[in-house]
């Protein structure tokens, strides 16, 4: 009866009714539950969200000191769209809000993940809880899914407070065109998020300790903000050859041969694609010919066309975020955790 009684204080157990006094819980279920109050009360999930939602107002009232002189410029083709204007208008004392959340965003996702596998395992803790009716894609899947509510909570809750508050200090109605620009806008960074922290989580992984998982994805994401550009940019200056010794046909082939160099980057994946979705005037993300420009009417495109455009951005980092997980998932199963 001993046992019985211990088992009951089982959290994966709970109870049901007095026929059926006990049932086994659903153990994905408790542990996404568990994980969503372990980062929510964490200090480094407050300090990540004080720093978002300071940058997300301070964007927000930077926009509304210059949304006049934004909508008024005529020349502008999408200079009618007044909630876009609100993620995109600067005086250049702040840089709109999808430029923060480029800098930030990896910075999220590397702090909910990078400890996620191996400061259980340091504590003691993973040999318990797989000793308990669970298996271990259910708590790497936990520690993902987990992390990607409260992202998306976040996120979203951003973007109704920002078109609340367009509503009642504007008292403009909102074009159903814009609510799927922003709600797309908030999907690719939801997904952008997303792949770091499926990267950190591989980290955790991968490393023992949680110092080198977290110092490793820091600089994996410096080397892709600062340095990679860099990089490509001297690689290309060396090997490339002069613009001025050839035709303008190879010097668009070359500089398309550049950009999707750069795009190998996620953080470049990710400004080309909100820079589309949040400017309907972005009519190509590459180089254009005066035969392609020619006959073009400046004009805003419509949703499709520019998700048409940014589709092949956002392919990638699904992509990327599901080739890390997938890895993190291979080396998770075949880890031994008795050490």
């Amino acid at each position: 009866m001993k046992s019985l009684e211990v088992s009951f204080k089982n959290p994966f157990f709970k109870k049901a009714s007095s026929s059926q006094p006990y049932t086994t819980a659903n153990p994905f279920r408790v542990m996404v539950h568990k994980e969503i109050a372990d980062n929510i009360r964490s200090w480094r999930f407050t300090v990540l969200l004080a720093l978002i939602v300071l940058t997300f107002f301070g964007s927000m009232y930077v926009s509304l000191s210059n949304i006049a002189t934004a909508v008024a410029n005529v020349k502008d083709p999408g200079h009618l769209f007044l909630y876009l204007k609100l993620l995109t208008t600067t005086d250049g004392t702040l840089p709109p809000f999808h430029v923060f959340l480029n800098f930030l965003g990896p910075l999220l996702g590397i702090g909910l993940g990078f400890d996620a596998i191996n400061s259980e395992q340091n504590s003691g803790t993973l040999i318990r809880l797989m000793a308990q009716p669970v298996y271990r894609d259910n708590l790497l899947l936990s520690k993902f899914i987990s992390a990607l509510i409260i992202v998306s909570t976040l996120f979203f809750s951003l973007v109704l407070l920002m078109i609340g508050g367009g509503l009642l200090i504007t008292g403009v109605r909102i074009d159903p065109e814009e609510i799927l620009r922003i709600f797309s806008f908030t999907a690719l960074s939801i997904a952008y998020v997303a792949f770091w922290l499926s990267l950190s989580i591989l980290l955790s992984v991968k490393f023992k300790q949680a110092a080198t998982s977290a110092l490793t994805a820091i600089g994996i994401w410096l080397f892709f903000t600062i340095f990679y550009q860099m990089i490509v940019n001297m690689i290309a200056k060396a090997l490339l050859p002069n613009p001025a010794f050839i035709s303008p046909g190879q010097t668009i082939y070359y500089n398309n041969i550049v950009l999707n160099v750069l795009r190998l980057a996620p953080g470049r994946l990710y400004t080309d694609a909100v820079t589309t979705l949040l400017m309907p005037s972005v009519r190509s993300l590459g180089p254009l010919t005066m035969e392609q420009m020619a006959g073009a009417i400046p004009s805003p495109l419509p949703f499709k066309e520019s998700l048409m455009i940014v589709w092949p951005q956002v392919s990638g980092l699904v992509a990327a975020t599901v080739v890390c997980f997938a890895w993190s998932y291979y080396l998770f199963m075949r880890r031994e955790i008795r050490n």
